[in-house]
This record gives C-alpha cells, sequence and structure tokens, in this order.
C-alpha cells in the first residue's frame, strides 16, 4: 500500500474521483507527484492490526489510518489498475491527532504471531517476531510523520493497492 498526500482541490478538481483518475490514470504516476508517497509495502495489514486489533474493521479515528476511507475505484479499478481508497482532509486530522498521541509500544502491545495468523492477517504466519521492530515500528513512524504532514497542510489522503502478480 502506497499513501500519496493531496491538496482536497487539485488543479481546480474538488471530486476526488476525478483526482485520482487525473493522479494515478498515469503510468508514471510517482514521479509526476509533487510530495513523494509513502510505501508500507506488504505490512498494510500488520498496521492496521496493531493500530485498531483487528485486521479489517476498527473504530474510527484510528480505522481511517490504514483501511478507512472511501473506496474511488470500486467500479474503476480496471481503468487505473489498483485500488485507491480517499481519506478526506476532516478525516485525516483525527487519524494524525491519533496516531501522535498512541505511541508504537502501545500499539506493539498488540503484536502476537499467533493471533494474527488466526485473524487472516497477511503474511503473518512467515512473519517472525523481528519484524515489529524492523518493519513495523519504522513503517508506523513513517505513518504518523506522513498523516501530520497532510494534516497540517489541510491535505487528503489518497491509498493505493497496487494488484498482486
Amino acid at each position: 500500500m502506497s499513501y500519496l498526500r493531496v491538496p482536497p482541490v487539485l488543479e481546480g478538481e474538488p471530486d476526488p474521483t476525478r483526482v485520482a483518475r487525473r493522479v494515478f490514470g498515469v503510468p508514471d504516476w510517482r514521479r509526476r507527484v509533487p510530495v513523494a508517497p509513502l510505501d508500507v509495502g506488504a505490512a498494510w495489514q500488520a498496521l492496521h492490526y496493531l493500530v485498531t486489533g483487528d485486521p479489517w474493521e476498527g473504530r474510527h479515528p484510528e480505522a481511517d489510518v490504514v483501511c478507512g476511507g472511501r473506496l474511488l475505484t470500486e467500479d474503476g479499478a480496471d481503468e487505473l489498475g489498483m485500488d485507491v481508497i480517499y481519506l478526506a482532509p476532516e478525516r485525516v486530522k483525527p487519524a494524525a491527532d491519533h496516531l501522535a498521541a498512541t505511541p508504537f509500544g502501545e500499539v506493539a502491545a498488540r503484536f502476537d504471531l499467533a493471533a494474527m495468523a488466526a485473524a487472516g492477517v497477511q503474511d503473518a504466519g512467515r512473519m517472525d517476531d523481528g519484524v515489529r521492530d524492523r518493519v513495523l515500528r519504522p513503517a508506523y513512524d513513517a505513518l504518523t510523520a506522513f498523516f501530520q504532514a497532510a494534516a497540517d497542510e489541510g491535505q487528503a489522503v489518497y491509498k493505493v493497492m497496487f494488484p498482486t502478480a
């Protein structure tokens, strides 16, 4: 999963679906965006589990960090070649505040590979205990900084999921 900070109105366009098509509708979109995207790779679902305690659901605002938002590509994933989830600026700020107020040590208490695998968290069965500090801690810290920057600038967050081969 990759995250992109985008102004709520891009080139005069306020509609998130049309913004997504404008941004992600070109093959080299990563090189064309003004702020580099944040890529958490396959760690996205493990992060969601640590933040919410569930592989898919959760309360707001913490659920908005990974899985929350509006799916823009329900009918257009084939057009863009990826799923795009939109998180409006008014939902970015509470998510940023939650991350800033929740140190990694607090969410890391949920790191239990057996429980994560039983819940269906992607790749949990192939993870080792070191993943928590080697992969998930830096990703959580990066998400915290990313969401804070987006909130400070009043930006929306677009999350993109690439199809797996």
